[in-house]
């Protein structure tokens, strides 16, 4: 997420901000900007505290604003739309877009409970008599650590925040 940030923050000259440090700014600490842009990677089908910036989203209308998330899905996992869909609801897709990028894992880094749950998951679509193809992209993707980043993802994001 850090690294697709940093990327963003290149291609439209922007600054980057860690949700440490957002959490604890007022709102009015953002009035100046023109364009807000949240990344945040997924676990169990959900943006990673994603929940602070679409309960500023209202404040922002007058802002261009999306949303990245980055996961170590495939982007052509079916649940990549669903999880688009969810993360805005309908009156908020009127200001802002949902992004995925494909990211990668680093078990390293990961914290036990996380390295658990990810173990789990590959495990469990492993123990599947007949897997789809979708579910054998999966096991690959998550089974160990990979980084499949790529600065061509961040493409369509910069296009929708430059028009």
């Amino acid at each position: 997420t850090k690294k697709y940030a940093n990327w963003i923050a290149e291609k439209l000259n922007a600054e980057t901000m860690t949700i440490k440090t957002a959490i604890k700014k007022d709102i009015d600490y953002f009035k100046p900007y023109d364009t807000i842009i949240y990344g945040g990677w997924v676990a169990v089908e959900k943006i990673h505290k994603v929940d602070w910036f679409t309960s500023r989203i209202d404040s922002w209308k007058d802002k261009k604003m999306a949303i990245f998330s980055v996961g170590a899905s495939p982007a052509s996992y079916s649940g990549i739309d669903k999880l688009l869909d969810k993360a805005l609801n309908t009156e908020q897709k009127k200001y802002a877009k949902a992004f995925y990028f494909q990211g990668g894992l680093d078990y390293d880094m990961m914290s036990l409970g996380s390295k658990m749950l990810m173990k789990t998951f590959s495990a469990m679509l492993k123990s599947k008599k007949n897997p789809t193809d979708e579910e054998k992209a999966m096991v690959q993707a998550v089974s160990h650590s990979c980084d499949l980043t790529d600065p061509k993802y961040i493409e369509p994001l910069v296009d929708y925040i430059k028009k």
